[in-house]
């Protein structure tokens, strides 16, 4: 199986792992609790992500800083439809 044809929450979760050496990470997929809203799709997956991260290279930056260094590890996937993702610092 290749990295696309994961679901998009082990996709997420793999890219997050690879760049941002988490201690601790979830991703979850709330897509489901969307449906009918802006940017969800007939699927019900892939479209509303929710990331619970904690990481060492957060240690000296703000709380932007470590937002967007979450957003710029995942940007592809916001360019490919990802409509919304919720992050917390953890």
């Amino acid at each position: 199986m290749n990295a696309t044809s994961l679901p998009l929450s082990q996709q997420i979760h793999a890219r997050l792992l690879e760049r941002l050496q988490p201690t601790e990470l979830r991703v979850i997929d709330e897509s489901a609790d969307h449906a009918g809203h802006v940017g969800a799709n007939d699927s019900g997956q892939g479209t509303h992500m929710r990331v619970c991260i904690a990481s060492p290279l957060f240690a000296t930056m703000s709380r932007v800083q470590r937002h967007r260094l979450v957003y710029d590890a995942l940007q592809d996937f916001i360019d490919q439809g990802l409509h919304a993702l919720a992050i917390e610092l953890i």
